[in-house]
């Protein structure tokens, strides 16, 4: 028996959304997007105090009347509904935060609905990088850049986790302990060369000088 094509999309689609489903003239049916409700997570990295924004996009077209849900997992990148809360509610598809703090870190999600069907979930796990992070990597480079010969810096693993300053390598050191002790001994064996010079010239002044001998003089008059 003939059975026309019914250009509907099918019922109880739950998961799947209906308005991307594509009709098959061919098959007389409606193939599925294969567009899953839960997105895989997307990571985003951000610089403290900087801006940055989330958009709830998909690639399908979305009814007119729609509702989008964002909510908010602090600290962890998870993807169990339980965990979130709900932070707006509307149909603006782009959540903005001005400056970005470490109480921003977690993961966001975006729900969109229509006809109270949820028609997909997408995820953004956010991650912030500190300032004083940043502060010492870019003082570490500096440091490196004056010290080390040639101005090349040496890579060290572990990234964030370096200290903050690092002694410089044993031959820069051995030389500028040995140059100050030479510039020691040098100055003291000028001082005490100064010293002994400054001595004789005295004892040869007060040689020449006649006036010196006056007292002497003076007692054998008196005698």
């Amino acid at each position: 028996m003939y059975r026309p094509c019914v250009a509907f999309p099918p019922m109880g689609s739950s998961g799947f959304q209906t308005f991307g489903y594509v009709y098959n003239c061919i098959t007389c049916q409606y193939d599925s997007c294969e567009f899953p409700l839960d997105c895989p997570t997307k990571n985003i990295t951000v610089m403290e105090n900087n801006r940055t924004q989330m958009r709830c996009d998909v690639p399908f077209p979305l009814p007119y009347e729609m509702k989008v849900v964002w909510r908010f997992a602090e600290e962890i990148r998870t993807q169990q509904v339980d965990q979130f809360e709900e932070v707006t509610v509307g149909i603006d598809r782009l959540y903005s935060i001005p400056s970005a703090g470490l109480r921003h870190q977690g993961t966001y999600q975006c729900e969109i609905y229509s006809d109270q069907r949820s028609l997909v979930r997408l995820y953004y796990h956010l991650i912030v990088i500190p300032q004083v992070v940043v502060g010492h990597s870019e003082l570490q480079e500096i440091f490196d850049l004056s010290l080390l010969p040639g101005g090349q810096i040496v890579p060290v693993p572990g990234g964030w986790s370096l200290a903050l300053l690092r002694l410089p390598p044993p031959s820069l050191l051995t030389a500028c302990l040995t140059s100050l002790l030479l510039l020691l001994f040098l100055s003291l064996g000028i001082l005490h060369w100064w010293s002994i010079k400054k001595e004789k010239s005295d004892v040869e002044q007060a040689d020449d000088d006649p006036d010196s001998r006056c007292p002497v003089r003076e007692i054998y008059l008196l005698q």
